[in-house]
């Protein structure tokens, strides 16, 4: 009987050996951890924000006097070219006023022609012929004095000559003053040219009442909006359309401040409209805002498209993904690896030798889902994510090394791929 039960003993031992085998094993090298392993490849930074189309300018037109729309000439939609006449108010009245005015200018050019091809030509025959004639009646007034004085004629001759040669000189005064006033340098003809310049202000005055009658495009663009239509009455200054410019294709961009850093003026852009999501086309940014919207906390940046997609039209809402640097075969780790990554002192726990080591390290690009380390780790080496949070530095584990899969970035976050 004793026989028989001392193997019972012995089984039992030779279990409670194998469990402590195994049990101090796993005690020695200590608990399992899903590691991320560090990994040497390609980065390129991005920024990504949603925003719409603009145009270079976006104009508000109007009628400048108040007055009935008579005529449409284009539809929303339609491009239109600078000077183009988009609508036009009932303009009777301002045209009889142009013609009126016109004809008095002619009046006014008329006058002036005949001082220059009438009256001066006459009035330098009058003074020619009231020179001759005082001329003469000088010498008669000579003679008859000395023939007064000789005692040849009386009194009475003599004041007849006098009254002669008075009148002679009036005359002659008189046809110089003609002469004079009808030349270029004369009042009569400053008088002319003065009215004849009146007349053409008055012209232009009228002309530039008849074009305000017509509403047109400022430059090369489309027409957006109309918001009247034909009979309607318009106050002077109403917005009746909105058009816009033509120019380069711009989308414009409020980007959270926190991307500022990244963000530099001639950086290449993948956009996309949400309307046509398979369609995406290429930008630029050229223009990055001096302020920050303290409200939202963004950032305005503009992007020029260089060769714009015809669906592509203002207020279109896009998506722009914004390169903002690249490393090429550069060391990268997992960026829920990398600990007070915010702070001055960001450090991984890397095992090393079965050991978790504090290891301090020095980041580069960041991003959604992987971090550049200049400087701490290598290639190879395995990474504790910060998800194991039970982990103390200087304990003993065995790596079992997973990916790590993260989610695409939301719109208006970095991301690296």
């Amino acid at each position: 009987m004793k026989r028989f039960l001392r193997p019972v003993p012995l089984a039992l031992a030779v279990l409670l050996l194998v469990a402590l085998v195994f049990l101090g094993g796993r005690w020695l090298l200590g608990p399992k951890v899903a590691a991320v392993e560090v990994t040497r490849g390609d980065l390129v930074q991005t920024v990504v924000s949603t925003g719409r189309v603009i145009t270079p300018a976006r104009v508000e037109l109007g009628a400048v006097v108040t007055g009935t729309v008579g005529k449409i000439a284009v539809t929303e939609g339609n491009p239109v070219k600078a000077g183009e006449t988009i609508a036009t108010l009932r303009d009777d009245e301002q045209r009889a006023a142009l013609a009126q005015a016109r004809a008095a200018l002619a009046e006014a050019e008329a006058r002036v022609r005949q001082l220059t091809t009438v009256s001066t030509p006459v009035a330098d025959q009058n003074l020619r012929a009231a020179e001759a004639t005082l001329q003469l009646n000088r010498a008669e007034f000579e003679r008859v004095k000395q023939l007064y004085e000789k005692g040849f004629y009386g009194k009475a001759r003599l004041d007849e000559a006098t009254r002669n040669l008075q009148t002679a000189e009036a005359q002659y005064r008189s046809g110089v003053a003609q002469a004079q006033t009808n030349r270029p340098e004369g009042s009569d003809y400053a008088l002319a040219l003065a009215r004849r310049d009146q007349a053409r202000a008055a012209v232009d005055v009228a002309q530039a009442k008849l074009d305000n009658m017509h509403v047109k495009a400022p430059a090369d663009g489309t027409l957006l909006v109309k918001l009247v239509e034909p009979g309607d009455v318009v106050q002077a200054g109403k917005k009746m359309f909105e058009m816009a410019v033509a120019g380069d294709t711009q989308l414009v961009l409020n980007v959270d401040e926190k991307n500022l850093a990244l963000l530099a003026s001639g950086q290449k852009a993948k956009a996309v409209a949400d309307a046509y999501p398979g369609q995406p086309f290429d930008a630029q940014v050229f223009y990055i805002a001096p302020s920050v919207d303290a409200q939202r906390g963004t950032v305005e940046v503009k992007l020029r498209v260089p060769r714009p997609p015809a669906f592509l039209r203002p207020d279109l809402t896009v998506s722009a993904e914004i390169v903002g640097a690249r490393r090429d075969g550069t060391v990268i780790v997992p960026t829920e690896a990398i600990r007070d990554a915010a702070t001055t002192a960001p450090y991984a726990l890397v095992v090393r030798e079965g050991r978790v080591v504090r290891q301090p390290v020095k980041l580069g690009l960041r991003g959604d889902g992987k971090t550049e380390v200049l400087e701490g780790v290598v290639p190879g080496e395995a990474v504790v994510p910060s998800a194991q949070s039970t982990i103390a530095v200087g304990q003993r584990v065995r790596v079992e090394t997973t990916p790590v899969v993260k989610p695409p970035p939301a719109k208006g976050e970095t991301f690296i791929r």
